[in-house]
């Protein structure tokens, strides 16, 4: 198996894979010391054709492969697309589309929770995958015949599993149903995180607005520091140090090397002097200003055993459907559910998930569905057959 290496191999590699209707595609990277992660291998394949792409030979322009990316006339297919995804937005700058993520599809399927990609071939194939390659260092060269065969044996496999799931797709009538997921999937917002809203991945533990603040501007110092010098979050700063830094609110370094999670002597580095500048901002901000702290959610007398009741139903439903559970509400959709009805923001009111479990739901609050067990199972009856029961 011999690495694509020049722009001209992958321009013909390109050529025959646009031929097919679709690909698949799997991407090897390192990301452990690094913000954005660094690619060292792409795998594409379709019926008759694989492709080993070197993105780090030099000389290698990969704008083939981006064009490849944005062709609409191929589907593209993956395995848990996310990270690759974001793989290509940040090097090539788009959003792969049409994509087919086999992982989602399988939950749809009702494959189980976010099967593993070994699961899914050997159910669907009856074939194994050595995984001993998994954690090599792609970087280094030259790479082995081991790890080119474990390399190419990733889309290869995923042709007859996409086939099998978009056939069963199909069959079942939810094509539709994936189609919104990866609607959501290729989203540009996604993916186009803004260092304004990095505070959003944090825990608040704040209480006042003026410590909101503080967090929010610190956060997203960070978020800019760890991309400019391409190093994780926390190798920037760590998560604890932001909430005390909140709490604290250092004015100068002498104040911020008494904080008991700044490592000794950090206040006198080059970054301290950005960090103290965005605490500085957030406790000059007019009280007027200054970031509400969210209002914490009070759920109404009954909320918590009316959850439990769609809990159940949603095990009935997804068991019934043939589909994971996950796929159609999360236990924050459940909890959002019981506590505001109709007027949850949540996925699983809207959609194709409201078409399948969402009116149930609502349906179960409102009393006019109920659950009974009968026959050693759970079922759902409506008050109209009770009484026609009772009556016979």
């Amino acid at each position: 198996m011999e690495l694509i290496k020049t722009p001209s191999q992958l321009e013909k590699a390109v050529a025959a894979l646009e031929q097919s209707d679709f690909i698949t595609i799997d991407t090897e990277f390192i990301r452990e010391t690094t913000f954005w992660p660094e690619l060292c291998l792409i795998q594409m394949a379709a019926p008759g054709v694989t492709a080993l792409v070197d993105p780090l030979a030099e000389g290698m322009d990969l704008e083939p492969f981006f064009r490849l990316m944005a062709n609409e006339r191929v589907i593209k297919v993956f395995h848990a697309a996310r990270q690759d995804i974001e793989i290509i937005y940040h090097r090539g700058g788009l959003i792969p589309h049409p994509i087919f993520d086999t992982q989602v599809a399988a939950m749809v399927c009702g494959f189980g929770d976010s099967v593993s990609y070994e699961q899914l071939v050997f159910r669907i194939t009856g074939e194994h995958i050595d995984k001993a390659s998994r954690f090599t260092d792609w970087r280094h060269r030259p790479l082995s015949e081991k790890q080119l065969r474990y390399a190419i044996a990733d889309v290869t496999h995923l042709i007859p599993v996409f086939q099998n799931l978009r056939a069963q797709l199909e069959r079942e009538g939810r094509a539709h149903w994936l189609k919104e997921e990866m609607d959501v999937l290729t989203a540009r917002e996604t993916y186009d995180v803004h260092p304004e809203d990095a505070w959003k991945r944090l825990k608040l533990r704040v209480r006042k607005p003026v410590e909101l603040a503080v967090l929010q501007r610190v956060a997203a110092w960070r978020e800019r520091e760890a991309r400019e010098r391409n190093v994780p979050r926390g190798r920037v700063l760590k998560d604890d140090a932001i909430y005390e830094i909140a709490q604290q609110q250092p004015r100068d370094a002498e104040a911020l090397g008494r904080l008991r999670s700044m490592p000794k002597g950090w206040e006198r580095s080059a970054a301290a002097s950005g960090l103290l500048k965005a605490v500085n901002e957030a406790l000059a901000l007019p009280k007027d200003e200054l970031p509400k702290l969210p209002k914490p959610q009070h759920a109404p007398e009954g909320a918590a055993a009316a959850a439990e009741l769609i809990k159940v139903l949603l095990k009935l439903v997804a068991e019934r459907e043939g589909v994971a559970p996950k796929m159609l509400a999360s236990s924050d959709d459940i909890d959002r559910i019981a506590a505001q009805g109709e007027n949850a923001a949540v996925p699983a009111l809207s959609g194709w998930r409201r078409e399948v479990f969402g009116e149930e739901a609502l349906k179960l609050l409102r009393g006019e569905i109920a659950l009974r067990f009968t026959g050693r199972r759970v079922e759902t009856f409506t008050l109209e057959e009770r009484i026609i029961s009772a009556a016979e």
